[in-house]
């Protein structure tokens, strides 16, 4: 008989297509109460971002793997998953140039305020008012917070601008071509933009705070392409509004998916709504990591991408 998984966050057709012939889904609905669930599942298959309720982990006993579509872990309890030796794993590696790739985008976007060109284009104000002048974006110092392979693939694409590259990490990485900065407020004084790129979690919320946006000073731009739980959201809403900092580009944030609404109206914010690894070809190749851990997992082989 096929094993029995819970899929709590919705994947891309060919993905769920491939479960359904594989195991017998049950889609997650969520309902209140958690014991609607049989106690016959064995693995989950869901998101970063959702991970899984410990009410839903509580209710299945026969849980033996939970299969995170992405990288982000914060929303599993892995302490419990690892008291009851329910494997977790992830899928890195196959979003990194996508996320890459958003936070240099992210960086144009705010450096030259396409925005804010879009807008008047769109508005026919084209021949009829003038923008004020952007910013050069090539030979900027650039501040990485997480040197990790997301914060790499940054500095790669960097380079391509003439930047200089300093990072901010738990150790010294000794990476050729990034100077590394014990201190992330010092790392944030000596750059024009700060990517964060940290994997989240309780040691590093809020690290980036008042101190470090006091740093990267009101022409300064922040980046944050990881979590929403690195920054100190009501810290980055006063910098913003203050002129404290200059700019913030942000795909994730700590309560997702409420944004704050003081944010909403700003014109020195870039918002997106946690899309960095939102393309086909990444969510396809996500997808189907989760489907292959899934299946070594049920046929005894090693785990592909486990969570250590």
């Amino acid at each position: 008989m096929k094993p029995e998984i819970l899929l709590i966050e919705p994947m891309m057709a060919e993905i769920e297509d491939a479960l359904r012939s594989a195991y017998i889904v049950h889609p997650y609905d969520g309902a209140a109460d958690p014991t609607h669930y049989a106690r016959t599942i064995r693995g989950i298959a869901t998101g970063g971002g959702t991970g899984v309720p410990r009410a839903v982990m509580d209710s299945l006993p026969a849980l033996e793997i939970i299969a995170i579509n992405g990288i982000g872990t914060d929303a599993v309890d892995l302490k419990e998953a690892a008291r009851r030796s329910i494997a977790v794993t992830t899928t890195p590696g196959v979003l990194t140039d996508d996320v890459a790739d958003l936070a240099l985008a992210f960086i144009l976007t705010a450096m030259r305020d396409l925005l804010a060109g879009d807008r008047f284009v769109r508005d026919g104000q084209w021949g009829k008012g003038t923008l004020p002048l952007a910013h050069t974006a090539s030979g900027r110092r650039l501040g990485i917070l997480g040197m990790g392979q997301v914060g790499r693939a940054v500095a790669r694409r960097a380079r391509g601008f003439d930047m200089s590259i300093a990072y901010h990490d738990l150790k010294d990485l000794e990476i050729e071509g990034a100077a590394y900065v014990e201190s992330l407020v010092e790392l944030a004084r000596q750059s024009d933009i700060l990517v964060i790129a940290a994997s989240g979690g309780p040691q590093s919320r809020h690290i980036v705070d008042r101190a470090v946006m006091e740093a990267l000073g009101p022409h300064g731009l922040l980046v944050n392409v990881a979590r929403g739980s690195v920054v100190d959201e009501e810290a980055l809403v006063a910098a913003l509004r203050d002129g404290v900092l200059g700019k913030a580009a942000l795909d994730v944030f700590e309560h997702e998916p409420n944004v704050p609404p003081a944010l909403w109206s700003m014109e020195n914010t870039v918002l997106q709504p946690h899309r960095a690894s939102a393309t086909v070809e990444t969510r396809l190749r996500m997808g189907r990591l989760v489907v292959d851990n899934l299946a070594a997992h049920f046929a005894g082989r090693p785990l592909l991408t486990p969570v250590r």
